[in-house]
């Protein structure tokens, strides 16, 4: 039944795939559907150029089809590769390196290299060397959620 229905779409039957696969992409995740849906279209718009053709064949459709969605999709991964990486906020959700070079008085002070900081409404673990309760230090990095600082 199916088979029968590809056959009476002829050409079209790619452009119907196509649009399947495109209106699949809205529903599944991702960006990869569109790049095989858009290469089903292409397959269309040459099988309706070349439909009377003794070569173009189911094979050879099926061919240039594969052939055109591993092109599209190489294309399409290396047009979305540079898509989004610049941020005007490049440290929005890591509250931790928003905090390096603030400078703190230590509300604990740091013995065997931990201690504590207040900075804003938050208490931080610290690290660094020794220092009594009340000194100034300056935050320098951050690992694993642990402040490094130094003295101010």
């Amino acid at each position: 039944m199916i088979a029968r229905m590809i056959l009476e779409l002829g050409p079209w039957a790619w452009m119907v795939l196509g649009f399947i696969l495109l209106a699949a992409e809205i529903v599944v995740p991702g960006i990869f559907l569109l790049w095989i849906g858009l290469a089903a279209i292409a397959t269309s718009v040459l099988s309706l150029a070349l439909w009377g053709a003794d070569f173009w064949v189911w094979q050879v459709q099926w061919l240039v089809f594969l052939a055109l969605a591993l092109v599209s999709a190489y294309a399409g991964k290396r047009l979305m590769a540079g898509y989004g990486d610049e941020s005007d906020q490049p440290l929005l959700n890591r509250r931790e390196a928003q905090l390096v070079g603030r400078t703190a008085t230590l509300t604990e002070p740091i013995r065997e290299g931990y201690g504590r900081i207040r900075l804003d409404d938050t208490m931080w673990r610290v690290r660094g060397p020794d220092s009594p309760s009340g000194a100034r230090v300056r935050v320098t990095a951050v690992d694993n959620s642990e402040l490094v600082v130094e003295a101010a």
